[in-house]
Parts: structure tokens; sequence; C-alpha cells
């Protein structure tokens, strides 16, 4: 069976195994939905979701006792997970728009609905598509065979506006697939609101795009085409934000930062944390230019200040995600993404690398921040590569010094001061604040250094 190749073997093996249980036991289970698109699109599937016609949720249970343990918590929905592995079940269903939101559905299993009906509530046609598990028949009634082929996004059915979320779905698919937007598809998402959904199903959408997408600037147009930038007010606001040609040939502030998401998600060998704070950092490094930006006297258009304006940057992000420190990090980025250019161009000391990252707790993200900002303006060659250089000197800088990845810590503690018979109270801080100041001077960098710093302290107190 040539078709299984695609399969990592494993897996597939257990997909295998319950396909014939289940057809042993009359039903019919069929591959559904992302699995399908990504084996047809020569991408491996990470997980796989199957569609079983004919039988019931019992003797679904029934035929896979004593061989796979499932999940019920989804069954009444006719939705049930193959324990310890990445494989969903799943029954054709119908559904009910009653409510508002996401959950606003009554939704009735129907094992035995004819299979353009049952994929007719789906996303994209892309994803409508199953494949028989056992002969590796293609099922394709909405035509997204072609349409991938075609690398075409469209909408399945009129039920695609029940689910609001499926315009972020769309926005992110884009992003990572390279899809272009059927216009049917984009005007009916113009007539889509988001304000039924909770911020958590938005963000996992944003997060999808940010840390899968290689092509973020798609997936952003399309957003923008939907109209629903309305949704995020401080990225509407960089459309039509004029910038000095002089420096900024690209264009407006939209289409700098969309040149510079897509520089940034070029960025690899990251862990997932510290993507989405760079990815994040880039897409609102700018936010504070339409409240800074005016043109001077000579024609000139400048927007200083723009760094340090940091409350659109935090009112897109706390619409997004509750998160604390992930806003700190990323705001802390787009405040100091400009500094590193004045220690480069000043050929600053140490303490000036030690105290910026203070404040902004990881220099290899700023250096990548201001790396993806220098390759969102188009350049020559030469003066690309004069800039790639200064940003290299800071990377260097920063490494020498072990601040790379993490601010400089305290070497003199309270606990020091305590064994040298210092009381506690108030002022011990004092005295750590000046140890503290001393280090980042440079006047000592190890254990020894800051022990004898303190006793001449003392000494001299």
């Amino acid at each position: 069976m040539h078709y299984i190749i695609f399969i990592m073997k494993s897996l597939f093996e257990h997909v295998l195994n319950i396909a014939v249980s289940l057809r042993n036991a009359g039903g019919r289970a069929l591959l559904a939905g992302g699995c399908v698109r990504d084996h047809l699109a020569g991408r491996k599937p990470q997980d796989f979701d199957l569609e079983v016609y004919g039988l019931p949720v019992q003797k679904i249970v029934s035929a896979l006792n004593g061989r796979y343990a499932l999940d019920m918590v989804g069954a009444s929905f006719g939705v049930m997970k193959v324990r310890h592995l990445d494989i969903d079940i799943a029954l054709p269903r119908s559904e009910n728009k009653i409510g508002k939101g996401h959950r606003g559905f009554i939704v009735e299993t129907a094992p035995d609905m004819d299979f353009a009906s049952a994929s007719s509530r789906r996303d994209f046609t892309v994803n409508a598509m199953m494949m028989d598990v056992l002969t590796g028949e293609i099922i394709d009634p909405w035509g997204g065979q072609k349409d991938l082929e075609q690398k075409i996004l469209r909408h399945v059915s009129e039920h695609f506006s029940e689910d609001p979320l499926r315009v972020l779905r769309g926005m992110q698919f884009i992003a990572r697939f390279d899809f272009t937007a059927a216009p049917e598809t984009v005007e009916l998402c113009r007539n889509i609101s988001q304000d039924e959904l909770p911020r958590e199903r938005l963000a996992a959408e944003w997060e999808k795009m940010l840390l899968k997408g290689d092509h973020i600037s798609r997936g952003l147009d399309f957003l923008s085409r939907c109209g629903w930038l309305k949704y995020y007010p401080e990225l509407a606001a960089l459309s039509g934000c004029s910038q000095d040609p002089r420096w900024h040939p690209e264009g407006d502030v939209w289409q700098h930062t969309l040149r510079v998401v897509d520089a940034a998600s070029a960025i690899n060998e990251k862990s997932a944390d510290d993507k989405l704070i760079l990815m994040l950092a880039a897409l609102t490094h700018d936010l504070g230019k339409p409240l800074c930006t005016v043109q001077e006297q000579d024609g000139r258009i400048t927007s200083c200040g723009h760094d340090t304006a940091l409350a659109p940057a935090e009112n897109f992000l706390r619409r997004l995600w509750n998160r604390p420190e992930l806003i700190k990090m990323v705001t802390g980025l787009v405040r100091c993404h400009m500094q590193p250019w004045q220690l480069i161009r000043d050929g600053s000391s140490a303490r000036a690398y030690r105290r910026l990252a203070l404040h902004v707790q990881r220099m290899d993200l700023l250096a990548d921040l201001v790396e993806s900002d220098v390759r969102g303006i188009p350049a020559g060659e030469a003066v690309l590569a004069e800039k790639l250089r200064a940003v290299d000197v800071f990377r260097r800088r920063s490494d020498e010094l072990s601040v790379a990845n993490a601010p400089p810590a305290p070497l003199v503690l309270g606990r020091h001061l305590l064994a040298r018979g210092i009381a506690p109270g108030k002022g011990m801080k004092p005295l750590l604040d000046t140890c503290f100041e001393a280090q980042l001077d440079g006047e000592f960098a190890d254990f020894a250094g800051a022990m004898a710093f303190l006793d001449k302290l003392l000494c001299v107190k």
C-alpha cells in the first residue's frame, strides 16, 4: 500500500489497526481534515483525525475494547481521543446554531450521514477531504484537491460564518501554507464579527500563526482585507502612518511591520516561548509611531520617542493574553529596540551593556529584533551587510560580557551582609545597591572580587 509511506509508520500502524477493528464491526474509518491536507501537500502529518461511519459510539468503544483506551470526555458530541496517541475518533454529526459563541450549538451524531453533508460544516475545502484508511481512496465532495493544488483557501459552505474563529484560522493557514484566499471567502469574512469569542481562543490562533508561519505578512494582509484590523486598532493605525522615504523606502509603518515579522519568522532554533516573544516584539515594535510621527517644517518625517510610547503595544497584548510576564518581556524589547544602535555608535562601555541587559532581560532576543528591523527596510547588499555587521558586534559584545541570555545577577547578597554582622533592616539596601552598582561598573566580576569589595566598603563605613 504505497499511499501509507507518507505517514510515520509506528503511529499509522495504530491508525490501521483501529480501522481494521472498526471495519470488522461493520463501520468505515476515514482520515479527515488536516492530516489528509498535509499528506496531499507532501507534509508529514503530526496527528490524525478519524471519522467513523456506520457505527454509534458504544459500538466503536466495544470494537476497540481491550486494544485501545478512549477518553470519553467529548463522547456526547461524538468525539473521542485515543489515550496516549495523537489520534482522535469522531462520528459525523449535525450541528444547529442556537446561540452566541463557539459553544452555541446543538450537536447530534449521525453515523449514517452522507459524506458531503458530514463535511459541509468544515471550514475550508482543503480541510474537508477524507481518505479511506484501508484503501487510500480520496473522498472530496467540495473540490479541496483542486484548491490545494492551486493554493486557494475557500470556505466550504454558508455554515462557515457560524464560527467566527474561522477567520483567524484562515489567517494562520495563509501564513503557514502560503494560500491565497478566494475573493468570496474574504467577502464573507468581512461580515463576521469576533466580538463573541473569548480572548484565549483568539490568542491560540495568533500563536499558531506567529510560531508556525513562514508568511506572516500574508496572514496579516488577509486579516486587513477582511476588515478585521478594526478589532486590533493599534495595528490598524499603522496603515497610512508615513515614514521618511529616505530611511523607509518600503512605505508606511504597516508595510514595514509586514516585512519585519517575515524577517523575524525566518530566525530559527528557538524555543516556542522565545519565538513567541520575538514575534510579538517584531509585530508591536513600531506601534508607538502613530502617536509620535510628525512632519517637520523642512519636510522630514520623524517619530522621536516611538520606542518608549508603549501604551499601544501593551493594549494590543493585553487584549489577547493574560500573561503579565510575556507582556513585560515583549514591551521590554520594544522599549529598547533603538538602543543597540547607540551602544554600537558610541563604542559603549561594558557598564552600558550590563545596564541595558537589566532593562531588556534578553540581549539575544533584542539582537534578533534589531536584525529583523534591519531586514524590514529595503537596502542594497552593501548597506545591509554593514548594518548586519553592526548587529553582530552587539551580539558578540553581549556574549563576551555574559549578558546575552540573562541580565547580570548581584554577586553580593543579603546573607553576605548578615555574615559580616550587618543587622537586618533598611540599612542593608543601600549597601547592596552600592555593591551592585560597582559590579555593573566592572569593579569586580567574580565572587572573590565581590567579597573583597564588600569588606573594603564595610571597612570604610
